[in-house]
C-alpha cells in the first residue's frame, strides 16, 4: 500500500523538474521547517541540545551509564530537506533500544551547505568522538542523503587511519550523477525519487566540486580500511542499482559487509510504519548495539 500512498502524497512531484525542485528550495527558505525532536519521548530516554560549529547538535540519551557507545545520524531529505518526525522517530528509538547515545547533527540545508563545507565538519565530530569513547564505540547512521554524508566522512575518517565502529547506510545516495543504467527501470516505477529534481539538488550539494569526489559520490572512493558497512534498500528504490555496487566494491575490499535487501520495498522503508520497516530497525538496533 505504500506506492499508492506515495503517489497520493505527491512526492514525485517535487523531483519531476529542476524547476519543481528550485520551487521547493525556494519555499524551503522562506519559511524553514521545524527541526526539533517530538515532545514525547520513550520512556527513559533524554534529550539535550547544544552547538556544534554553529549547528544545533542534539544528543539523544537513553538510561545506561556514561560509558555507553555513540551513534551520530545524518537524517536525509535531498539535502534540501530538514529533518523530519519518521526520522526522530527511528533515532529515538536506536537510543533506547541500543543504550546509545544518538547525535544528530542538524547540519545546513543546499544550497548554504554543501558537500564541501559538511562532510569534513562530521567527520571531525566523529573523529573527536573516537579519540575519546575509543573507535571501537562509535558508529555512523545516515539515511538516502544522510547516507551520503556518513559514508563520505567515514572515508576521510579511514584517511586518518580510524575505522568506526559501524557504518550503517539506509537507501544512501552513492553516486549523486545517477548515472547507473540499471535505475533507468526503477525509475519508471518510483513514486518517490526521480532523476531531474534530484540531480538539481545534488547539483546545489556538490557546489562545483566533480560528480565523482568521494566527498559528493562517495561510491568511488576505495574502500578498504572502512570499518564494517551494513547497508538496507529496497529493491524498488532508485538506490538499490549503486547500493549493489558499493556491497560488491566493499567485499572484494576486505570490509566486512551485511547487505539487507527487502523485496519490493521503497525507498528508506526502514523509516516506515510497516512491519518490514520494524523489522529492519530491529536488525539495525542489533547490529548497532554489538558495540557495547
Amino acid at each position: 500500500m505504500v506506492p499508492p500512498l506515495l503517489t497520493a502524497l505527491g512526492y514525485r512531484h517535487r523531483f519531476a523538474s529542476p524547476q519543481a525542485t528550485a520551487d521547493l528550495v525556494a519555499a524551503r527558505r522562506l519559511r524553514p521547517r521545524a527541526y526539533g525532536p517530538p515532545r514525547l519521548l520513550p520512556r527513559g530516554v533524554d534529550i539535550e541540545v547544544d552547538e556544534e560549529g554553529g549547528w544545533p547538535l542534539y544528543e539523544v540519551r537513553a538510561s545506561a551509564g556514561p560509558g555507553q557507545p555513540r551513534i551520530v545520524y545524518l537524517h536525509g531529505g535531498s539535502w534540501i530537506n530538514q529533518i523530519s518526525p519518521l526520522h526522530w522517530q527511528l533515532i529515538l528509538r536506536l537510543a533506547a533500544d541500543t543504550g546509545s547515545r544518538v547525535l544528530v547533527p542538524i547540519y545546513p540545508l543546499a544550497p548554504r551547505g554543501t558537500a564541501a563545507s559538511v562532510v569534513p565538519q562530521v567527520a571531525d565530530l566523529l573523529r573527536r568522538l573516537a579519540a575519546t569513547h575509543g573507535a571501537g564505540h562509535v558508529s555512523v547512521v545516515g539515511d538516502s542523503a544522510g547516507g551520503q554524508i556518513a559514508l563520505s566522512a567515514a572515508l576521510l575518517l579511514r584517511d586518518l587511519g580510524v575505522a568506526l565502529a559501524h557504518t550503517v547506510l539506509i537507501s544512501p545516495a552513492l553516486d549523486l550523477s545517477l548515472r547507473n543504467p540499471a535505475i533507468d527501470v526503477l525509475e519508471a516505477q518510483e513514486k518517490w525519487l526521480v532523476r531531474p529534481g534530484l540531480h538539481a539538488a545534488a547539483d546545489l550539494w556538490r557546489d562545483g566540486l566533480r560528480w565523482e569526489d568521494p566527498i559528493v559520490s562517495p561510491l568511488f572512493g576505495q574502500m578498504a580500511g572502512l570499518g564494517p558497512l551494513t547497508v538496507f534498500a529496497g529493491t524498488r528504490d532508485i538506490t538499490h542499482p549503486d547500493c549493489e555496487l558499493l556491497v560488491s566494491k566493499a567485499r572484494a575490499a576486505g570490509v566486512h559487509t551485511e547487505f539487507h535487501q527487502a523485496t519490493g520495498m521503497v525507498h528508506v522503508y526502514p523509516l516506515l510504519p510497516i512491519p518490514e520497516g520494524r523489522a529492519a530497525r530491529r536488525t539495525m538496533a542489533r547490529i548497532l548495539g554489538e558495540q557495547h
